[in-house]
């Protein structure tokens, strides 16, 4: 049934249908560009099969309706949890936090501070690649006192 789905989405007159928003961003390694086009289809689509969900998000700023649009509000939002995801994908990647075995007492909070004083003073020295950094500054300990301004 998708496939049959998919040949009918491939069909449609994408080129004629309106751009309404287009952003791009580079995150997590990825280069992701995101269109918005929308269109009404008649006949057939049949996919009753698929489920349809509905998330309602409210965002309230100080910002007019002629300061920031919709697709201005979407950038806005978007950016707020890349910052939000930054911190928290290289925690769990490069330091598998959620895999952790540490869960007494104030332990969690104190091993969460430092690793992010770990990605901070990496980034502070302009380091992007935070398991990259962790590793160079792992096989010598000087050169991390030497990265900290410590000699």
């Amino acid at each position: 049934m998708s496939r049959c789905l998919h040949q009918h989405l491939k069909q449609l007159p994408r080129r004629e249908v309106p751009l309404l928003d287009k952003t791009r961003a580079t995150e997590h390694g990825r280069d992701e560009i995101r269109r918005v086009k929308t269109c009404t289809v008649t006949r057939g689509l049949d996919f009753s099969h698929a489920a349809v969900t509905l998330e309602r998000v409210y965002a309230v700023t100080d910002l007019t309706a002629e300061q920031a649009d919709a697709p201005e509000i979407a950038h806005r939002v978007r950016e707020h949890w890349g910052i939000e995801n930054k911190i928290h994908h290289v925690r769990d990647t490069t330091f598998a936090e959620d895999a952790s075995r540490v869960r007494t007492g104030t332990a969690p909070r104190a091993m969460a501070a430092l690793r992010n004083l770990a990605i901070g003073a990496l980034r502070l020295t302009g380091c992007d690649n935070i398991a990259a950094g962790l590793r160079k500054h792992s096989r010598n300990a000087t050169r991390l006192l030497a990265t900290l301004g410590i000699t």
